[in-house]
This record gives C-alpha cells, sequence and structure tokens, in this order.
C-alpha cells in the first residue's frame, strides 16, 4: 500500500475506534494479507467518498510532516544568521527564520509584525534568509542586503528599502547611502549564500515569499501576529 493510505488508515483508525485502530496497527509492509488489504481498501475507499475532505486534510499532514524531517535535518544551516541578518535577541531560546524577497509585497506587509514579535518577546531570535526569486531586481537586493549584513547594518537597510517601494537599481543605491552601506563591498560569498538559501528552500518545500521556520514547522504566507505568536509559543513549550 501506498504512504498516503497507510496514512488514511491511521486517520481511520481514529474514525472508527478500536476496529480501526487494529487494522491501522497492521498497515506495515510484509504483515498484510491479500484478505486483509482488500478489507482496508474497501473500507477507505467507502469513507473517502463519504468524506472526501480527509484527503487535503492528509496530504497536509503528511507535507507537514515531511517539512518538519528537513527542517530537523538542517536546523543548523536554517538558523544560523548570515553575519548580521539577525533580529531580537541573539541568544533568544527560540529562532522565527524568515524566507523573503524585497520585490515582495507580503513580505514588505509582515515587517511591523516581525517588529511587534520582536518588541513583545524579548527571548525571541528573528533570522533573514535572502530568496530573490521575483525578479532580477530581487537579486540585486539581496547582495545588497548581504553587504549590508556584513557591515553591521542590516536592519537599517532592511527597513529602509522596504519603505522606499519598488525595487530598483536607484532605490538600492539610494537606500545604501542613506543608511551607510558601501556597496563597493559585496561580500565574496554573496551569491554562494543566495544559492544555499534557494537550495534549502527547495528541501524544504518553500516555494514563495513570505515562509517561516519556527521549531520543526514551514509555514508560508503573511500570517497574522496571533499565528505566528501561536507557533513561536508551541515551540519554546515542546522544548521546556
Amino acid at each position: 500500500m501506498s504512504r498516503l493510505t497507510l496514512m488514511l488508515v491511521v486517520l481511520l483508525g481514529a474514525a472508527f475506534g478500536a476496529a480501526g485502530m487494529w487494522l491501522a496497527e497492521r498497515a506495515a509492509p510484509g504483515d498484510l494479507g491479500s484478505s486483509d488489504k482488500a478489507r482496508i481498501e474497501r473500507v477507505v475507499h467507502d469513507y473517502l467518498l463519504a468524506n472526501p475532505e480527509v484527503i487535503p486534510q492528509a496530504m497536509q499532514r503528511l507535507q507537514e510532516r515531511e517539512s518538519g524531517r528537513a527542517v530537523a535535518a538542517s536546523r543548523s544551516r536554517v538558523e544560523t544568521p548570515y553575519r548580521g541578518a539577525v533580529m531580537g535577541n541573539p541568544q533568544g531560546d527560540v529562532t522565527l527564520v524568515e524566507f523573503f524577497d524585497y520585490n515582495c509585497g507580503y513580505c514588505r506587509a509582515s515587517l511591523p509584525t516581525i517588529e511587534q514579535l520582536v518588541k513583545s518577546d524579548p527571548k525571541l531570535r528573528v533570522v533573514f534568509r535572502e530568496l530573490p526569486i521575483l525578479a532580477e531586481e530581487s537579486r540585486d537586493a539581496a547582495r545588497a542586503s548581504l553587504a549590508a549584513a556584513a557591515q553591521g547594518r542590516f536592519a537599517a537597510f532592511h527597513e529602509a528599502l522596504y519603505a522606499a517601494g519598488p525595487v530598483s537599481a536607484q532605490s538600492i543605491a539610494a537606500v545604501a547611502r542613506q543608511t551607510g552601506v558601501d556597496l563597493s563591498k559585496i561580500p565574496d560569498d554573496a551569491d554562494t549564500e543566495i544559492a544555499g538559501n534557494l537550495g534549502l528552500a527547495a528541501k524544504l518545500g518553500v516555494s514563495g515569499t513570505p515562509a517561516w521556520v519556527v521549531g520543526d514547522r514551514v509555514l508560508s504566507g503573511a500570517l497574522p501576529l496571533d499565528r505566528l505568536q501561536e507557533a513561536i509559543a508551541e515551540t519554546r513549550a515542546a522544548r521546556n
């Protein structure tokens, strides 16, 4: 049986009580006879026809589980900031990671939320990962942002570039002058960092911005403050 079918059997176990759990416990390679398989497949078939909403729920659960494994396997890479690309408490007990693009309106809209999180949670560390996927100017902005991080001016540059509106060579240069960032000193490893972030995003199943990693969870979109606070609190509680 496929992994998805086995997962659905487990869900059915919860729905059907002891009988369903008996089926779920036996759903392992090599443990099922042909008659058992036929009965399980019939139960799954009939249940899914009556409750088709189970399928997207199960797929979401499977995706969350696989994302969690990917995060756990790459935690150090995910949570270690590029030099100064971090806000909040550098020694915080929970790290929130944002994959972002300077051309992403939803990322821009999320900046006040991040500022509120940092202000309200003194134990939170926020790590920013450049993910320039929306336009050629996004990569130029990402390289400039990494220069700002290397020069200890990430937060000022980050906030000012979002405030400047659509990203262009002119806006990048203007914001760099405004925040004291020397664009002639783009770090030698800037392109390597960006390529690494793109590969990491693919590994975690991140395909758009903003995307968030907290604990073993990958979340997508411009999430409200309370949703991120909930995820942070759950991560903190799981570690205590």
